[in-house]
């Protein structure tokens, strides 16, 4: 996190990502990491996987096996003047016909074992594709119906470049191939105008808010209560490895202290409370993604998590306060149970 993003991600992502064609560092990477995010209480993950067709459905088996939901993508990359050589599609056709292919066996594998896993269109954002790739993919999720998920005006780097190869903003662009719909979540969003948010709530187009990624790489704070305001779906994200903290109550913490910081440099009507972060954390990141989840309620999938409150015995009991504990000091060491679907997932035991 020393370097922006565009350095960043060719001196630590892509070298590290290379590393999942080999299938054993895959299985051992994405065991931890299924089994860190259950821990802290993330029923539902949208991974932006790797390039590796192989290793994705490494990663897919283990969320099927763990009883995580999860909805991931093959990543899409295959603009060489943006992608290192020893880390793309080598071609458009080999970055749609992997995504196809991957898309199948997701599809036939959710079938074998019954577990909740959906295949995601996934072009890591637009300079990392050639047009003839962003069209393509824009196609797949039609012939499919899928979701679509991807980056967009992350940084003020990501957003010069569209203007620069398109003349357009980088969420027209993304809009021009098709990949704004109501089934995209789009990460960060820092620099989103009205224009842009405009575009969203026409499309239905939802936007991923993660925080503490962003204060590293987005040069700004999203401007979530504006998005709000103009009926942009929204959801909390950790995006791990571009945020330290696999811990969503971590990242609700963050926007909390980020929206502050947006109002207290001029920004007017910008902060964030408690119940807002809460809400980004379970109905809007449900929402999100289509998915009936994220609230205790009849017909809606029961995705709970038993926390202990440390506190209880010696702090007020107001709902308020006790909720307030519960965003601010829940870590995984207190997440006690967590369910996916009604079923235990993670049990952490009497202590």
């Amino acid at each position: 996190m020393d370097e922006p993003l565009e350095k960043w991600l060719n001196k630590y992502t892509f070298p590290l990502e290379a590393k999942f064609s080999d299938l054993d560092f895959a299985q051992k990477v994405y065991q931890s990491l299924v089994q860190e995010l259950l821990a802290n209480g993330t029923t539902t993950g949208l991974y932006f996987g790797s390039v590796q067709t192989k290793a994705n459905l490494v990663l897919a088996k283990i969320c099927a096996q763990l009883g995580q939901r999860t909805f991931i993508g093959k990543v899409a990359m295959d603009n060489p003047k943006e992608t290192p050589e020893y880390y793309r599609d080598s071609s458009s056709k080999v970055a749609l016909t992997e995504t196809e292919h991957f898309i199948t066996e997701m599809q036939k594998l959710s079938q074998q074992t019954g577990a909740e896993l959906t295949p995601v269109i996934t072009p890591r954002f637009v300079p990392s594709c050639t047009d003839e790739t962003l069209q393509g993919l824009g196609d797949l999720a039609i012939k499919y119906d899928l979701p679509i998920q991807s980056h967009c005006s992350e940084s003020i780097w990501e957003d010069h470049y569209a203007l620069q190869r398109f003349q357009k903003r980088d969420a027209e662009v993304l809009d021009q191939f098709g990949l704004l719909t109501d089934k995209s979540v789009m990460a960060h969003g820092t620099q989103l105008n009205d224009s842009d948010l405009d575009l969203f709530a026409k499309r239905q187009t939802a936007l991923a808010h993660c925080p503490i990624s962003n204060v590293y790489f987005g040069n700004s704070v999203t401007r979530i209560n504006d998005a709000h305001r103009k009926n942009v779906k929204l959801g909390l994200g950790t995006d791990i490895s571009g945020g330290f903290s696999p811990s969503i109550y971590r990242n609700m913490q963050q926007t909390i202290m980020s929206s502050q910081m947006l109002q207290d440099s001029g920004k007017e009507s910008a902060r964030i409370t408690a119940a807002n972060a809460f809400y980004l954390a379970t109905i809007g990141g449900a929402s999100a993604l289509n998915i009936k989840t994220g609230q205790i309620k009849a017909g809606f999938k029961a995705d709970l998590q038993i926390v202990q409150d440390q506190y209880f015995d010696i702090a007020s009991n107001d709902p308020q306060d006790v909720f307030e504990r519960l965003v601010y000091h829940t870590t995984k060491e207190n997440i006690k149970q967590v369910y996916v679907s009604g079923k235990l997932v993670h049990n952490q035991g009497e202590k």
